[in-house]
């Protein structure tokens, strides 16, 4: 790393440390004025190291470099802490740094890149949406390496947002945003090894208000029902969330879940986060009459049944704890009863899904009408809402459900899991609960949905009765109990250092 490059780097943070940036022309004479300020202070130790190395310190790093300015001063500390960092082999050693401070970072790094439209990504995108016209938020992802935080790409904004620009580039150049004294959301999960590591030494030491939504701790309780190193990676993401200081869970089951793994903390000296959950909204969109006449040719089009079959949708990706296989059974016994239904699965393949690709195969050879659409767009799939006359969600295990409450607000009964956040979300009405476990209760579940003509008006009349919440009303509900009131308007903050 050249001199220029560690002085600008010094220079950045003496501007917050100090207020100012003397100008100074080694960084020996840089460590000496900002020593006494440093020196102690945990919280100006970490954003020292992370701006003079140009990366979120690790745990062990950290320590390291705090150990030594306690025991040899800040001055020293620091000296070797620029040594360290011009090493040929020293990562980042070209890269400028901006420290950001008195704002709210938002972690969408996953979101911004993928094409994947899961139901985490959907909640993040609804929530950053309503956020993004608050001056205060930036959206931010992390290199390629998982060292640091970076300001995303215009294209990876889009993405984050609305999905439109998927598995884009990333940037050759790039700056290191260092949050202090700020709010950091983690609205996705996380799960990379080194994006966690650092995560976690962020909200042990740098002194940042640190918030997540919390979804489902599903890769522990249903760790069979996850692909190989789920649990693994999911119990790193855990902890670093140890030390954060707020999660909102998505619904109260997610807070049951959250709040087991919290008290098992305690054996670890940890108090763990707050956990307040906050339940996700369910408020149907708008289709325009033309997207919905060619989702009704693409949905229904092609069935031996006939057109005028009733549909029954099953919205999920199709990994074993969707419990896809349970619904191909039902079906096809009551096909083989002389039910007469068409079936339409939508969503993508998920980990271990080749069993029920293979009887999906065999159903559609048969002559059966089913079929599976994956990568829709949002107007085929609240097409699709509105089209069916019942969807089936037998999920074994759920942080939310989102196409129990998504059914429910397009005025479709729900055949779902007589448990967890399922039931919670359908509990005043709309739905007819089942065991999944037991495929005949699945049966029996589908059966009375779709024969029961007084039971599917009843449910009817229950879904059109359930009150509204939107996306606005979360997004404002989640600011409020994740950004303190500390946090100052635009017109009274400094400006941006860079």
């Amino acid at each position: 790393m050249s001199k220029a490059v560690v002085l600008t780097r010094l220079g950045v943070l003496a501007t917050t440390v100090l207020g100012r940036d003397p100008g100074l022309s080694t960084p020996e004479e840089y460590a000496r004025v900002l020593a006494p300020a440093v020196n102690g202070d945990t919280n100006l130790l970490w954003l020292t190291q992370a701006a003079i190395a140009a990366v979120l310190p690790l745990h062990d790093d950290f320590e390291r470099f705090r150990r030594d300015a306690a025991l040899n001063g800040a001055a020293a500390a620091i000296g070797r802490q620029v040594a360290r960092s011009s090493r040929v082999l020293a990562p980042n050693r070209s890269v400028q740094i901006r420290i950001a401070t008195d704002t709210v970072i938002v972690d969408v790094h996953h979101t911004a890149r993928t094409g994947l439209a899961t139901g985490i990504q959907r909640v993040v995108r609804q929530t950053i949406q309503q956020w993004n016209s608050k001056a205060e938020v930036e959206l931010v992802g992390w290199d390629s390496s998982f060292t640091g935080l970076r300001h995303l790409s215009e294209p990876e904004r889009q993405n984050a947002l609305y999905g439109s620009v998927p598995r884009i580039a990333r940037p050759r150049e790039w700056v290191l945003t260092i949050p202090f004294r700020t709010t950091y959301i983690l609205p996705e999960l996380a799960i990379e090894q080194g994006r966690t590591d650092r995560i976690s030494c962020l909200a042990e030491f740098s002194g940042n208000q640190t918030t997540v939504i919390g979804f489902d701790c599903v890769p522990l309780t249903s760790s069979e029902t996850v692909g190989e190193g789920m649990s693994a990676a999911f119990a790193k993401n855990l902890s670093a969330l140890a030390h954060f200081d707020r999660v909102s869970t998505i619904s109260r089951a997610s807070a049951t879940e959250y709040a087991g793994w919290k008290r098992m903390l305690s054996g670890a000296g940890l108090a763990g986060p707050e956990i307040e959950p906050l339940l996700l909204p369910s408020v149907a969109e708008e289709v325009s009459a033309d997207d919905f006449e060619r989702a009704r040719e693409q949905l229904l089009s092609g069935q031996s049944t006939g057109s005028d079959a009733p549909l029954v949708v099953c919205v999920g990706s199709h990994e074993p704890r969707k419990n896809h296989l349970a619904v191909l059974y039902a079906a096809e016994r009551l096909w083989l009863e002389g039910v007469s239904f068409q079936l339409v699965f939508i969503g993508g393949n998920g980990w271990n899904g080749a069993a029920f690709a293979e009887q999906l195969a065999r159903l559609t050879n048969d002559g059966w009408p089913v079929k599976a659409i994956s990568a829709v767009s949002d107007s085929l799939l609240w097409s699709a809402y509105r089209l069916a006359y019942l969807t089936v969600f037998p999920s074994l295990n759920e942080g939310f459900g989102l196409p129990v409450g998504e059914s429910l607000s397009a005025g479709t009964p729900v055949v779902t899991s007589g448990f967890g956040s399922m039931k919670e979300i359908a509990a005043a009405g709309g739905a007819i609960f089942v065991d999944p476990r037991d495929d005949d209760d699945v049966y029996r579940g589908m059966r009375a949905g779709l024969l029961d003509e007084e039971l599917h008006a009843r449910l009817v009349a229950e879904a059109a009765e359930l009150p509204s919440r939107g996306w606005s009303d979360y997004a404002a509900a989640l600011w409020q109990y994740f950004v303190p009131q500390s946090v100052a308007p635009e017109s009274e903050r400094p400006a941006s250092v860079t």
